[in-house]
């Protein structure tokens, strides 16, 4: 068992219970128990993927048929208000008993005491886990989480509109630049504020793949040169008109499934929904073509809440997802993600998407979204970020300005 090598912040609990989100039906409840059978509610919002749900529900299926007295019932919560509504409600004692996390979240509401520790419940010797991302589940000697899924980011592209892909930046600029015409945009990416989460998962690569960070692990260094060089390069393709402005990630998902957009920077659960909505569109994948190799990964934890009546039952489920041909056939269903355990991939499912090992060589490079030292934050720290960057983006402030102001603000809020 590693401990967390990035010091933590303290979070108080009582700033969890304040955040501010509408609680949503069918995830406040809890478990219950009727006629001998627990059931437990698990949210997560890939239960609403077009292309994943379906699947992910079956998968749940299989565990409610293999059992005689536990049942799993899907919450499914949208993705910009999934993170706010569940911490508030396990911040006020009530919530799902298992939540798929995105890290963020998972890091605040650890820091705040709101998971159930998982080691007397998981022996996680008896499986093979990825050693690298898994490391991240562990705080303190402590394990508050096993891996649901972890997804690199890539360059997704319309093979039809781009038959070389771009290996470079300006590449990749003059390519969005060439191809957006008429209905057609070169490139898509979040960049209004009510999709805060998203948006920051976009820049992430920028900052880094320009070789940025957050922070140095013990100072936040948001206003750094390498961030405004990757943030820069982010904003001249906004003020270049190459992407559908105001548009939502739902929106221009649909219009890449529809060939309408060029290139996306996604995750590798997106093939999969990406064919749920289009299995004809012809489409390919190559690592993010900035100056350095490194991108943000969605590694999202499946935790048990502390405040659960049923956490016995809930570590049940994980048990059963963590049984080696269920952890095949979660994989299957996430497309090009890897799970917790270490799984080899079909010879069917390399047939079938060639481009797989893509995702699967850019582990060691890949970073969960988090702000590295100051984890438990990492949420109150995008919010002045984002904010920034998209008042820059609006015009009201230049870049620097707005990096300068992030920097300031957020290191007034960490203390």
């Amino acid at each position: 068992m590693r401990t967390h090598p990035f010091r933590r912040r303290t979070l108080a609990a009582t700033s969890i219970i304040g955040i501010t989100a509408a609680l949503l039906t069918g995830c406040g409840s809890g478990s219950g128990s009727e006629d001998g059978v627990t059931t437990v509610t698990f949210a997560a919002s890939t239960f609403g993927d077009p292309g994943r749900g379906p699947q992910l529900l079956e998968w749940l299926d299989e565990f409610n048929t293999s059992q005689s007295s536990i049942r799993v019932a899907a919450a499914a919560v949208p993705y910009p208000t999934f993170g706010q509504t569940v911490l508030t409600q396990m911040g006020s004692g009530r919530g799902p008993d298992l939540i798929r996390f995105d890290m963020p979240e998972f890091e605040a509401a650890s820091d705040a005491g709101l998971i159930a520790p998982l080691d007397d419940v998981i022996d996680t010797s008896e499986y093979k886990l990825l050693e690298q991302p898994d490391k991240f589940m562990v705080h303190d000697g402590v394990r508050h989480g096993v891996i649901f899924e972890a997804s690199n980011y890539a360059m997704f592209y319309n093979a039809d509109l781009i038959p070389n892909p771009p290996t470079t930046y300006q590449q990749f600029f003059d390519t969005a630049r060439t191809l957006t015409k008429g209905d057609v945009f070169g490139l898509a990416f979040r960049q209004t504020e009510a999709e805060e989460a998203g948006v920051w998962q976009d820049i992430f690569n920028y900052v880094y793949g320009f070789g940025g960070a957050w922070s140095d692990g013990t100072n936040l260094t948001i206003n750094s040169p390498k961030n405004l060089e990757g943030l820069q390069a982010y904003k001249d393709l906004y003020d270049a008109n190459v992407i559908p402005r105001g548009t939502d990630a739902a929106t221009f998902r649909r219009m890449f499934a529809e060939g309408k957009v060029g290139m996306e920077l996604n995750n590798g659960g997106y093939v999969t929904a990406t064919r749920g909505q289009n299995e004809n569109l012809n489409f390919s994948v190559a690592p993010i073509p900035f100056p350095v190799r490194s991108q943000g990964s969605i590694l999202a934890p499946i935790v048990i809440n502390k405040a659960s009546p049923a956490q016995e039952a809930a570590a049940t489920f994980i048990r059963w997802a963590l049984e080696p041909a269920n952890q095949v056939k979660l994989q299957e269903i996430l497309g090009a993600s890897s799970v917790a355990t270490v799984t080899e991939r079909s010879a069917e499912s390399l047939a079938e998407t060639p481009f797989l090992p893509v995702f699967d060589e850019l582990t060691p490079s890949s970073l969960p979204q988090i702000v590295l030292g100051f984890e438990a934050k990492t949420p109150d720290i995008r919010k002045v970020v984002v904010q920034n960057v998209i008042a820059a983006l609006q015009g009201s402030v230049d870049l620097k300005t707005a990096l300068d102001r992030a920097q300031q603000q957020a290191t007034e809020l960490v203390g």
